[in-house]
Order: structure tokens, then sequence, then C-alpha cells
């Protein structure tokens, strides 16, 4: 009995725990479906579905004179979904019938596989019913066309199972030209692996603006790791904004190219190069170089806004201080001691002996380093900061303030810096034991060319958005006087007598010009091996023509360990020559009436032409009835008969120049690069005109010049 009354007693208590389990776990399901469902169902979707961003279309960046400098490119990634239910319709006829059709069109579009591996690699799709299956990458815009007119293809997405994805890839239409200062994106891979990219110049200052807002698309889970876009559930991205460059692409040619040959001819390590435009401050060209393994030059650093010894050039200021102070007069005599000169212990050297005397006008004209550092010890040895207030009143501590990232701080000593020495002021008077960058030295020199008045540099004009200026840059006076009228003439003077007489004046001899500039040659240190490789950094800094200065320029090139060539007004000199021969050529041909080409009055203006499968998309998304006898042509135009649209053919032969009036700029180019013509163009908008008349027979390499309007 007592066995039984054990057994019963744990019988009991086994129910009673199943029991008790069965409720908890009826109990915590009841609390997950009413309580947390919400939260699961969310959790269990976001497994399905997810969104993903789809990248805005960045801005474009123009030129003073409407030429793209960086713009982006559709690029076009092909997939398959076979397992589509259009493209597996009665039993996958329609698949099965237009097989053979599409294999030798995607053949003879990517002829790197034959009909056969591409008939064999769609049966092996459709029959494992692939969902995502990438097909091709990177398709150009006209790759993407073509493939979209093959069979199947054309017949749309939900028939034939063609998914494409489209990116955008940044691209410079002028290669090289000013690629550090605009600042292409640049991949990386980041410390985890990813790849990622870079902006650098004004793609990175102005990125707010390029940028755009990212829009969103929702994406389907149909297979491990594979997802397929959501039709209808798209948030469309907002493109970027442009931008309006001062720069001017034939002065940026002309400046990259003289550079180029410069450092190229003497195997230089690197070289900067700006222009600017006196009255405003714009920068009409930024070029940057420096030397390769293999021995070719390329924009890798933004070496015109960062600091280093200026060498002579500076000794402008020193001018600048002691004629400001009245302490001397141009033709006063100073004693130029055979071209060496001790001061606390260490010697002052010449580059060249210029005898004893000589008055200071000329000792600045021959750049003698004893005759500046003996001015300045003469005259501010005993109150050192008088002679620093000017550097400051120059804004020579500080910044510029361009509208470019990445600029470095200039570095000017005082009596209270730690590195001050009982020589520091004498080398300072000839651009040693102080650190500027060639743009905070070409603001000096732009203001005594532009009487006084210094202006701050930029590299913006606008910010536009769909044509309409949204942000404007003016031209801005930081100082309204950098010295008394009476001191500009003099300093003037100086700077034109190098040219005439000094150590520019057989690089100037001839010209149908005056100039007026200074040389600069200053020996670097080369890291821990100090100064023993003998580098020498080259510069000439300036402005032109003399009487009625249009632009001012500096040249600063570092050369290699020990250069036979490499005084300033034989390396820095000449490209500043090329530069402003060419421009004063440019501007002479200009003032003689070389004009734009007349523009005819016609109804260019209310014509709209490029591709018709474009126009009739914008024609049926205005719901907008209009005539089509374009028919398949690929180019056509649209004009208007009794106030409707009709949208025209347009005869495209390879050797024959096409009618382009009424063309956006991206189709003018497109269409006439691809027949290997050469574009140059003024203006923004649509094609107004154009130099060659359609139907004139063309060749390879010839120049078409159009007008937009």
């Amino acid at each position: 009995m007592e066995v039984k009354k054990d057994i019963l007693w744990r019988v009991y208590l086994c129910f009673l725990g199943i029991v008790v389990f069965s409720i908890v776990i009826l109990g915590r399901a009841v609390y997950i479906q009413q309580v947390q469902g919400a939260f699961w169902r969310e959790q269990a979707k976001e497994q399905q579905q997810k969104f993903v961003e789809i990248d805005a279309q960045r801005g474009t960046i123009y030129s003073e004179d409407g030429r793209m400098l960086s713009t982006s490119t559709p690029y076009f990634d092909i997939y398959i979904d076979f397992a589509a239910d259009g493209l597996r319709q009665k039993n996958g006829q329609r698949f099965e019938n237009n097989l053979d059709s599409l294999s030798l069109g995607l053949a003879m579009l990517f002829p790197e596989k034959s009909k056969a591996s591409w008939r064999r690699e769609l049966k092996n799709g459709y029959q494992k019913k692939n969902r995502y299956y990438l097909l091709k990458k990177n398709l150009t815009f006209q790759q993407y066309k073509q493939l979209r007119s093959l069979p199947l293809v054309r017949e749309g997405k939900n028939k034939s199972g063609f998914i494409a994805e489209v990116k955008d890839k940044r691209l410079n239409p002028f290669g090289l030209l000013a690629n550090r200062t605009i600042g292409l994106s640049r991949e990386y891979i980041d410390s985890g692996g990813i790849m990622r990219n870079m902006n650098v110049g004004l793609e990175k200052t102005y990125d707010e603006h390029l940028r755009g807002e990212s829009g969103k698309r929702l994406m389907r889970k149909i297979a491990a790791g594979v997802f397929v876009p959501v039709d209808g559930s798209e948030i469309e991205p907002q493109n970027g904004k442009d931008i309006i460059t001062t720069l001017d692409v034939n002065i940026q040619d002309i400046a990259e190219n003289a550079l180029l040959n410069v450092l190229t001819a003497n195997e230089c390590e690197y070289g900067t190069c700006i222009v600017m435009e006196v009255a405003t401050g714009k920068i009409k060209a930024i070029a940057n170089l420096s030397r390769r393994e293999d021995g070719s030059y390329w924009e890798n650093y933004n070496y015109a806004v960062q600091a280093s010894e200026p060498g002579s050039t500076f000794k402008l200021v020193t001018m600048l201080s002691l004629l400001e102070d009245q302490l001397i007069t141009l033709q006063q005599h100073i004693n130029l001691e055979g071209g060496s000169w001790n001061v606390n212990g260490r010697t002052v050297y010449d580059t060249e002996d210029h005898g004893t005397d000589a008055t200071i006008k000329e000792a600045f004209e021959h750049s003698s380093n004893v005759g500046m550092a003996k001015l300045t010890m003469t005259y501010y040895a005993k109150n050192p900061n008088r002679f620093i207030d000017h550097i400051k009143k120059l804004r020579l501590d500080q910044p510029t303030g361009i509208d470019l990232l990445g600029e470095g701080k200039p570095v000017i000593k005082t009596p209270k810096s730690r590195s001050w020495s009982a020589t520091s002021l004498p080398w300072m008077s000839f651009g040693y034991e102080l650190m500027v960058s060639p743009l905070q030295t070409l603001m000096l020199y732009n203001a005594i060319a532009n009487d006084g008045k210094m202006m701050k540099p930029y590299l913006v004009n606008s910010v536009q958005e769909n044509g309409v200026k949204i942000q404007e840059n003016q031209p801005q006076i930081v100082e309204e006087a950098v010295c008394s009228p009476k001191t500009l003439k003099l300093l003037r003077q100086c700077l034109e007598g190098v040219c005439e007489q000094g150590t520019a004046a057989e690089l100037f001899s001839g010209a149908p010009y005056r100039a007026a500039g200074k040389t600069g040659t200053a020996l670097m240190a080369n890291g821990s091996r100090g100064y023993r490789d003998h580098i020498y950094q080259s510069s000439f800094a300036g402005y032109f023509p003399a009487e009625h200065p249009q632009y001012s320029c500096i040249v600063v090139i570092r050369n290699k360990p020990f250069a036979p060539v490499y005084y300033g007004a034989k390396i820095a000199g000449p490209v500043f020559k090329e530069i402003a021969d060419k421009l004063y050529a440019l501007n002479a041909d200009q003032s003689r009436g070389l004009k734009h080409m007349a523009l005819k009055k016609d109804s260019s203006h209310y014509l709209y032409a490029g591709s018709t499968e474009d126009i009739k998309e914008v024609l049926e998304k205005l719901k907008i009835k209009y005539r089509d006898s374009a028919k398949a042509d690929e180019w056509g135009h649209m004009y208007a008969v009794n106030y409707q649209p009709v949208v025209s053919h347009r005869k495209i032969a390879n050797n024959i120049m096409p009618d382009i009036r009424g063309m956006g700029i991206k189709d003018a180019l497109f269409l006439l690069e691809n027949r290997k013509m050469k574009v140059v163009f003024r203006g923004r908008g649509k094609v107004v005109s154009q130099s060659i008349e359609p139907g004139t027979y063309v060749s390879n390499h010839q120049t078409v010049t159009l007008e937009l309007n």
C-alpha cells in the first residue's frame, strides 16, 4: 500500500510539473504574440527586406567659361531575375523563343564570349532559376542603350527579368588639368578592409553642395544574401548642386604645360604655379606637379598652399618696410662687402660678387642678401618687432583664407619665439628662418600690382542649382592699402628694374611688354641630411604688363640634389615668361577684334535635341501628347507644329558634321568626341551655334567651336 501511494505521489508530481511547464510555455507564447508581437514581426520583416541608400548624382564643377572640369557619368550593372513570372509565362516560351537571338546580340555587343557561350550561360541560369544573376558590370551609357535594344530585353523588366543598377563614376574631361585643385574622388581601403572614397581639393571643400541628398530603395530578400528592388518603393535622391570656379581652362593649360616643360627638362622634384587676376583676386590657374619614380609628373599634392622658406622673393617685404618707415631712399648707397658679410658669428653670402658700392635699388635688383641683411640690422636691430609688425600687416602671419581645405599655416618668428637668435632678423630679411606659402607671397605681389589693394584669393564664383545661383562669391578687399602711394610707386620701380637691368633682365630682353617681378633662390634642408645635398628652391613672383597689370603670377620649383642649374631666373623665370608671353598674345588678339562667332537669330532657343528616347521619356512623364516621326532613330529633336510637339529624327553619319543645335553639352560632347573631334565650347545651356556647318565633311581630331546659351 505504501508502495502504491509512493508511486501515485510521484505520478501526481510529474503531472503537476507538466501542467505548470505547459502553462509557462503557453503564457510565454501569449506574451510573445500579444506583447512583443509587433517587435518580432518587425524583426522578421527586416530579415526579409531592407532599405538601401541611392546615391544622388553629384554636381558638376565648371570652369569660369562653362567647361566641365569634373562631372559624373552613369555606369550600369546588369542583373537577370530568371525566376521572374513574365519570363516564365507559357512554360518559358518567351525565353526559349528569344534565346538564340539574344545570345547573338550579346556576342556582338560583348565579343569576349561567343554566341554559344552566352546561350549556355543564359540557359544554365534559367534552369537554376537564379533570382539575381550578374550578367555584366560597368556598362557605359552607350552600351546600356544598345543592350536595351536586344531581343527580350526590349520587352521591359517585368517580361525579360533584366534589371539595371545605375552608379556614377567621377570623371575629369580634361585629365591632368588642375587635377589636384579640382580634387577628383580617390578610392582607398580603410583599416577594416572596406573600399571608401576620399575627396580632396574643391570636391572636398564643397562636398556638402556637390553630393546632394541620398534617396532610399526598398530591397526584398529572394535568396540567401540576394535582394532585389521592390517596385514603387523608392525615395528619389536630390541631385547635387553645380560649382562654377574662377579657373580658366586656357590659362590653366598654358600654366601646366609651361611648368611641365621646365620640370621635365631639369628633372626637378616638384613645382607649383599660380596665376591670379589682379583686380579681383580670382585664381585663374593653379598647377602642382611632382616627379614620380618613372620620371613622369602628376598632380598629387597642393604645394601652392603649403608653407616653405620663400627665399629672395621675400625681399619685397624688407624693401616695403624700410621705405614705408622712411628709413632709406632708393638712390642711397650701401657697401655690399664684395658678396660676404659677417654678422653675429655667421656669414651672409651673395650668389654673385657685385663689388662694394651700389645703390639700394641696385642691391634689390641684383638680389643682394648682404644688402638686405645690412639694412635690416642697421635700422631694426634695436627694435625687431617694428619689422615683424610690417610682416603682420601684410597678413603673412596667417593663412590667406582661400576657399580650399588643406591650406598650411605660416611660421613667422618673433623675439619671443624659442628659436629666435641673434641672426634671425638678418636671415629673415632675405627669406630664411620663416615660412610662407607661394599663395601668400603672390597675394602680396598682387597687391603691389593692384595699387596697394590686397585681395583675398578665391577659386569659386558661385554655387548653382538647376542653373540658378544660390550662393555667389564676390571680390573681397582684405587690406585697403598695404603701404603709402609713395612707397608703392618706389616698389614698382624696383620690381620693374629687376626685369630690365637686374637678375631677370636677360629673361625679358626683347619682350613686347614690360614685366615686373622678383627672382628667388633658396637653399633647402633635406631632412636629417641638412643642407649637404645642395637642394635649391627656385622662384619667381611678379605681374604683367607692368603699366596696367592684368595678371600676377608666382612659380616655385624644388630642384633635384646637386642640380647644375638652379637660379630662380633660370628655372622658375622661364615658366613665368612663357605664361606671360602667351597671355599677352591672347589678350593682344582679343584687343585686335577677335570675337566670339556671331549668333544668328533663329528659333533654336525653342529647339530641344538629343537622344530621342530621352526626349520621349520626358514628354511622357509630363503627360504631354506629341507626334512621333523619329521612329527608332537614336538621335532626334523636338519642335512645335501648330502648338503641338513633334519628335523628329536627325541624320547622323560618321564623316559628316551633325546638326547639334538644341542639344545639351553632355549629348553634344558624347556625339562629337565619339567621332574623335576636339570640342571647344563657350557659355552654358543648349548649343545655339556651331563653327562647322551641318552636312560638312569632317576628319579625325578636327576642332569645332560651340556657343551655348
